[in-house]
């Protein structure tokens, strides 16, 4: 078993491999920079003195951990790569209800290019209405400062500029997946959540002002991060026959594959639909300044680390996790596609009734899945209950560490394929990073 030294080495011997990696890091670099650059027309130093007073836990909040900042400095990547993963979604769903788009689905290759293509245009139309809002919220915003410098035609260049920044952004994942290491657009919101750690961490341990209890809560979050990694990483395995000739219930010259269904099928989508919708009513209330139903209202849908919030939000994230699930998986063409291929599950009849099997186990897994999703989602609030400072409390579970987890793990096992190509040792001892089967 080679050590981490070693696969280290191994990782800079192959020229490919290193090419890519220094190449992704460049462009990574790239973006980062970009949050840094201000919009036109905005005054930095006082949009710095609003942000100070602002609160990190409301939408805005929640999107700028997204884009790295980039959306309280107002930089030219404010939108980040977030109306690209907005029109994916709705591609997505339109394609569990369209027929259109199912068939773009099944036509392979140059479906996806088609898709791709569409989604692209999406994003562009999403961008535009949102840099709308953006420019809206920056020129006319409650903020009772003079935020924008020069009023005029700041619209327009705003709008350009972000909807410029957000395609070229996108254009930046395309890069890094084609000629990079790992998904470029998950890499990117992942860059742009890991810029907030270091400074949450120097937070915690200033305010905490004990060692002892700072080393405790960085102990507790290792191995929260481990809960996650072997659940998110866990499947239920079906064995599936394929035959060169079936006599009765006998199997003559056949190989066994296996169906593998995930536990967490949804990944991290429903977390980001049940957030989103949290965030609607304090949103809805903050228009309403002066009415004191709709600011306790609000103020309720804003206490994330109250016990009746976090309630609602696990009810929902459960919902949302059996919702994308049945979107994302299609037992009925899983079943129609072994039937096509010769294949079958053993003791279970080929089509409608291999159809319901792979529903009914696909429903007993996901339930455990989307009771770990919906705890993870809630995790901050116990971790702020027990002391932990916001900015921190939000690594502990949620859609930040769900990201950071999932995308580090389909780098790592990228980077392994590279080395077992070459002959070289992976990270594991197996050559491979495994998930746990059930």
């Amino acid at each position: 078993m080679a050590t981490l030294g070693e696969s280290l080495r191994n990782i800079w011997k192959i020229d490919e491999l290193r090419r890519r990696i220094i190449y992704t890091l460049g462009l990574l670099i790239i973006y980062r920079i970009g949050a840094y650059v201000t919009l036109p027309g905005v005054d930095a130093s006082i949009l710095a003195d609003v942000n100070a007073g602002s609160n990190p836990n409301d939408i805005f909040g929640f999107l700028d951990m997204f884009v790295g900042g980039a959306f309280s400095q107002a930089g030219i990547f404010a939108l980040g790569i977030m109306p690209y993963i907005t029109a994916s979604i709705i591609i997505q769903l339109l394609g569990a209800v369209l027929p259109y788009f199912q068939k773009l689905q099944r036509e392979g290759e140059e479906g996806r290019r088609k898709i791709t293509q569409l989604t692209r245009y999406g994003t562009v139309g999403i961008t535009l209405f949102q840099s709308i809002g953006y420019a809206i919220n920056l020129q006319y915003g409650a903020t009772g400062q003079a935020i924008v410098i020069d009023a005029t035609f700041f619209m327009v260049t705003t709008v350009i500029v972000l909807t410029a920044g957000t395609v070229f952004v996108m254009w930046l994942g395309e890069r890094i997946t084609e000629n990079g290491i790992g998904n470029g657009i998950s890499l990117i919101i992942m860059i742009g959540i890991i810029a907030f750690f270091p400074q949450a961490l120097f937070n915690e341990f200033s305010l905490t002002n004990n060692l002892f209890i700072f080393l405790m809560e960085i102990a507790i979050f290792g191995l929260v991060t481990l809960g996650v990694v072997l659940v998110t990483q866990g499947m239920r395995r079906i064995p599936v026959q394929y035959a060169k000739r079936v006599v009765g219930r006998k199997v003559y010259g056949g190989t066994t594959q296996y169906l593998p269904l995930r536990v967490n099928a949804a990944g991290v989508m429903p977390i980001i639909f049940a957030q989103s919708i949290m965030f609607v009513p304090a949103t809805i209330a903050s228009f309403f300044p002066d009415s004191a139903f709709m600011q306790a209202f609000g103020g309720w849908f804003s206490d994330i680390a109250g016990w009746g919030y976090s309630t609602v939000f696990f009810v929902i994230c459960v919902f949302f996790t059996y919702f994308y699930t049945a979107i994302a998986v299609n037992p009925k063409e899983m079943a129609d596609t072994m039937k096509r291929q010769g294949g079958f599950i053993p003791g279970i009849r080929p089509g409608k009734q291999t159809s319901e099997f792979i529903d009914n186990i696909l429903t007993k897994i996901t339930l455990p899945g989307s009771i770990f999703l919906g705890f993870v989602a809630i995790l901050p609030a116990f971790a702020m209950q027990a002391g932990v400072q916001a900015g921190f409390a939000m690594f502990f579970g949620g859609t930040s560490l769900l990201i950071l987890v999932g995308v580090t793990l389909d780098t790592l096992q990228q980077i392994e394929s590279h080395l077992l190509m070459r002959h070289y040792d992976g990270f594991m001892k197996s050559g491979r990073v495994r998930g746990r089967y059930m």
